[in-house]
């Protein structure tokens, strides 16, 4: 027989242990992290599911999965690589050589594209008539106009139409312009590269350093510390010519020949990144003028009269009143703009620009098969560039907000 007196215990626990968990339940704290603890469990078992059965279906079709294939011979050329590459290097070069295709095009897009749509917006607020309608027809063509049409237009209608290599366009004897591309001189330092670049770092961190303390300065006493822009620029110059000097460095320039049907040597910007950068410079600086135009509208207009009433000239007013309040409402949109950009690129495949899709998510895929690995390292690729920008730019956005209080 059981013992009464364990029985009576064992019916009051159990109240109690109800009466704990709805307690825990009605807690504001507690209830919002148990209900995402059961959604991220739900999501990592969804994804175990889903990773399960795709192994399990490609096993029973006969397809071999896993990267193996990183290693195999490629065997198929790419018409432009920022590093070492030929038919003879691997899958997992090529992987490398999109991506490295892929950060130049975006890289320089976002450039590009800040410069000229900041100039744009500006340039839509003047109070000249017809500056600020050029910027207006600017943006109201080309944000309406599909991104893959402006890249066949610049591509096809405006680069094909080049004349020949022997027929170039040419800027005295170095720099060549044809449908097979633009040829600038290489410049090559044949000795003395390391403390040059060295200089040129410790140059950079010093003119940093004195800006710093510039604006520490200006900040505690409201003055700058005189001829401060001067010493940072003699430090950017001096620094890294002195040592040139010093180090006996010497510089060569490698200047495009032409040998044959085609010009060797120099550095080469194939059609196909021009016609892209073109196109996505273009198409996304359009955006990011209206984004800088509703910037500058943000400012409340009595900021402008009390700056002009200091006697601050409108390059002034602009550059040091209004731009650094809008850039609050400019950042966010911005970021947006720039991962558009960045995930825009993966257009150039529409014309034969070898970027990571074309390269990698097109030839290796259609060569080796591998779709699951291939496809899921591309994304991966893409996400970590995106993930990347808005980093950096919630950075920055928090850096301007911390100025601004």
């Amino acid at each position: 027989m059981s013992d009464p007196e364990h029985v009576s215990h064992k019916k009051n626990a159990t109240p109690s242990l109800v009466k704990e968990a709805l307690r825990l339940w009605r807690d504001a704290s507690f209830r919002p992290l148990f209900m995402q603890g059961v959604v991220v469990l739900v999501v990592v078992m969804l994804g175990v599911w889903v990773i399960n059965n795709t192994m399990n279906n490609l096993e029973h079709r006969g397809i071999s999965t896993g990267f193996d294939f990183l290693s195999q011979e490629a065997g198929f050329g790419i018409i432009q690589s920022l590093v070492e590459y030929d038919e003879s290097h691997s899958y997992g070069r090529t992987f490398v050589v999109g991506i490295l295709n892929t950060l130049l095009v975006s890289g320089l897009g976002i450039f590009f594209a800040t410069i000229l749509g900041f100039l744009i917006g500006v340039a839509r607020l003047s109070s000249n008539w017809l500056l600020a309608r050029m910027a207006s027809v600017f943006i109201e063509t080309f944000r309406n106009i599909p991104l893959l049409l402006q890249i066949f237009f610049w591509y096809f209608a405006v680069l094909a139409a080049l004349p020949h290599p022997r027929q170039s366009f040419a800027l005295g004897e170095s720099v060549f312009l044809n449908l097979r591309g633009l040829f600038l001189p290489k410049p090559i330092i044949e000795q003395g590269l390391l403390p040059v670049m060295v200089s040129c770092l410790v140059a950079i961190g010093l003119a940093l350093f004195l800006r710093s303390i510039n604006q520490k300065r200006r900040v505690e006493t409201g003055k700058s510390i005189s001829g401060a822009p001067w010493y940072m620029a003699a430090l950017l110059a001096g620094i890294p010519v002195l040592t040139w000097h010093l180090s006996g460095a010497s510089l060569v320039l490698d200047t495009p020949e032409l040998k044959g049907f085609n010009f060797r040597g120099g550095i080469s910007i194939i059609p196909e990144l021009g016609a892209l950068l073109l196109a996505l410079t273009i198409y996304t600086s359009a955006f990011i003028a209206e984004v800088v135009r509703a910037g500058i509208e943000s400012v409340q207009k009595g900021q402008k009269e009390a700056a002009a009433s200091l006697g601050l000239k409108p390059g002034k007013v602009l550059t040091l009143v209004v731009i650094p309040q809008a850039m609050k409402v400019i950042i966010p949109p911005l970021t947006n703009q720039y991962l558009n950009l960045a995930k825009n690129s993966s257009l150039a495949t529409a014309i034969g620009y070898p970027d990571l899709v074309s390269v990698f998510a097109g030839t290796t895929l259609n060569q080796t098969g591998q779709a699951v690995e291939v496809i899921a390292m591309t994304m991966a690729v893409y996400l970590t560039i995106s993930l990347s920008v808005s980093l950096l730019m919630n950075i920055y956005n928090k850096r301007v907000a911390l100025i601004e209080r």
